[in-house]
């Protein structure tokens, strides 16, 4: 049983093996709205707050066999520095698919990683599976207490540096970030909301609660690997019943305007699962104007090789850049002057290209898609507005 002197305990265990967090003011992404800033932890996110408080719970005779943990990445760096600093061995079952950066993080401090075909939940199946073939103690990623009462610290680190906050967001994978959270908070007080958020592809929490039974949801892709979890744990979900006001989603277009608006306004790198909760604040999912709120931003693992392409995405969701095809005539200058009119609104020519024989296109005319960098949404509908004023069809 989950309980406040747990966490009491567990923050108490973290001095000088996890960082305190900033918690800082984030007026140019939203009023009222504040960061804590749980990428900046070590390794990366949260995780190693519950992970080293599992370990360090561990029996002598279990600390003796081994741990082993499946993650898709925060969970086994967190699992494998706490291993290594308490000298135990660690085994992680990580989904094939799980990020090279996380996988390769994940051995350089000190795990040994077996790779999984599938999704989180195959690779927990797999490590359940060793554990008792090996006698190693599973630690599970969020369904334990112990685990649970580490991330809890968040929560009275929280209500240490914002002693007036009134809501609390944050992102729900299984569930233990949000469970230690609210809990903490809840116990302290009452009164400050604690709201989740989940990917729209994955949204196991949400539908659990909402339908009042654990379910789980089919697997789809989403940018926020970190809380792409199929099926919410039973302790967890009971915590989430009892404490956690709300839950929303976010779709994958969201997170990414997230994780941009962070980069740029905060001058943080957050991964998709970390952002979920500045979201949700961003696209009015949670009313965060009238409240002093904290987004949690669980995590800043992100995989380089995809960053390029959730910029461009989270630069097309703010309306920073735009994509428009329009039919001119096919005569000389008629480029040009679809030229000038869109250099008169001040949007910038990243690309274009002029098809003269597509298929839709009517003898005399022609088509021209431009990409373009423009200012935000109100500039993208000004541009619109104005192509078609002088008679220029637009064809998307």
């Amino acid at each position: 049983m989950l309980t406040l002197d747990m966490i009491w305990d567990a923050q108490s265990a973290l001095r000088g093996i996890a960082r305190r967090t900033p918690l800082e003011n984030a007026p140019r992404i939203g009023k009222n709205l504040y960061i804590k800033a749980e990428n900046l932890q070590l390794t990366g996110s949260f995780k190693l707050r519950g992970s080293y408080n599992k370990i360090r719970s561990l029996a002598p005779e279990e600390a003796a066999k081994g741990v082993i943990a499946c993650s898709a990445g925060n969970h086994a760096q967190g699992i494998a520095l706490s291993a290594s600093r308490l000298g135990i061995r660690s085994i992680i079952c990580m989904p094939a698919g799980a990020p090279i950066s996380k996988v390769e993080a994940t051995r350089s401090y000190g795990a040994e990683v077996v790779l999984v075909p599938g999704v989180y939940d195959d690779a927990a199946r797999e490590a359940a599976r060793l554990a008792e073939e090996n006698g190693y103690t599973f630690a599970h990623p969020f369904n334990d207490p112990y685990v649970i009462a580490g991330q809890g610290t968040i929560g009275l680190e929280i209500l240490e540096q914002l002693h007036d906050v009134e809501q609390i967001v944050c992102p729900i994978g299984g569930g233990g970030l949000i469970s230690g959270i609210a809990f903490a908070v809840k116990s302290l007080k009452p009164s400050c909301r604690v709201v989740g958020v989940q990917a729209e592809a994955v949204g196991s929490m949400y539908e659990s609660v909402r339908m009042g039974k654990i379910v789980t949801v089919p697997d789809r892709d989403t940018i926020a690997d970190g809380i792409r979890v199929l099926t919410p744990g039973k302790i967890t979900f009971e915590l989430c019943q009892q404490y956690v006001d709300e839950i929303v989603t976010v779709n994958e277009d969201e997170i990414c305007a997230a994780i941009l608006s962070l980069m740029e306004n905060q001058k943080t790198v957050a991964e998709g699962a970390g952002a979920a909760s500045v979201a949700a604040c961003m696209f009015g999912k949670v009313d965060a104007a009238a409240l002093k709120t904290v987004c949690v931003v669980s995590g800043g693992n992100v995989d380089v090789t995809t960053l390029s392409r959730v910029i461009t995405k989270g630069l097309v969701k703010s309306g920073r850049i735009v994509e428009l095809s329009v039919e001119v005539a096919d005569k000389p200058g008629s480029l040009i002057d679809l030229l000038k009119i869109v250099s008169q609104t001040g949007a910038n020519v990243v690309r274009i290209h002029h098809a003269r024989e597509a298929e839709h296109v009517s003898v005399g005319t022609c088509t021209v898609t431009m990409v373009l960098e423009t200012r935000d949404a109100e500039h993208v509908a000004h541009i619109k507005k104005s192509l078609l004023s002088k008679g220029y069809p637009l064809l998307s």
